[in-house]
């Protein structure tokens, strides 16, 4: 059986600079899954037209910049992450390629064998957020998935989470012990009804 070998992480967008090259359906789907998530991500979106909800949400989000131009090799200067979603496959394999240079990490749109990552299937509860990946083969199957979990987990989620994390400032002792503390106290969320 094939293994999903990504490493799920959680990117604090608002601290990090993201460039989006493509302002059309796609440009939109992908802005729209990050400020989704990340209300505050700061986002350049680089495209020769802009499709009208990108504005939309451009208006509505001020850490969103919008810039009307075709893509440029300096663009890629201070980023971090990129995504490239234009029509023209050249265009989005050369953002790879430069993107590559730079040590970016890259998402060309529908393009697996050109991603450093894949934008996945996302559950918040609050605090409590859970990633589904189906390492790019079904968005489909990551779709339900995250439709099972947002049904099944419960809406006090994070409630409890607020809770314990007060609790857990008031433990003493070494870490070892406070995690054996949070341990024994969590163990019980497993037999649930």
């Amino acid at each position: 059986m094939e293994q999903n070998e990504l490493y799920p992480i959680f990117l604090k967008l608002h601290n990090l600079n993201v460039l989006i090259v493509g302002g059309g359906n796609v440009g939109l789907e992908k802005l729209s899954f990050l400020l989704k998530s990340s209300p505050n991500a700061n986002v350049e979106v680089v495209a020769k037209e802009f499709h009208l909800e990108i504005k939309v949400l451009a208006e509505k989000h001020p850490s969103i910049k919008l810039t009307k131009s075709k893509f440029k090799k300096k663009m890629l200067e201070k980023r971090h992450m990129v995504i490239a979603c234009t029509d023209d496959l050249k265009v989005n394999k050369k953002v790879y390629e430069l993107s590559r240079k730079r040590y970016l990490i890259c998402n060309i749109a529908d393009t697996p064998d050109l991603c450093d990552y894949y934008l996945g299937g996302i559950v918040t509860k609050g605090n409590v957020k859970i990633a589904i990946s189906t390492n790019g083969k079904s968005p489909t199957t990551a779709k339900r998935l995250r439709e099972f979990f947002e049904e099944v987990i419960p809406e006090d989620i994070n409630q409890m989470v607020e809770n314990l994390n007060e609790y857990r400032k008031t433990l003493k002792g070494n870490f070892e012990e406070k995690v054996k503390r949070m341990n024994e106290i969590t163990d019980s969320l497993k037999n649930k009804e």
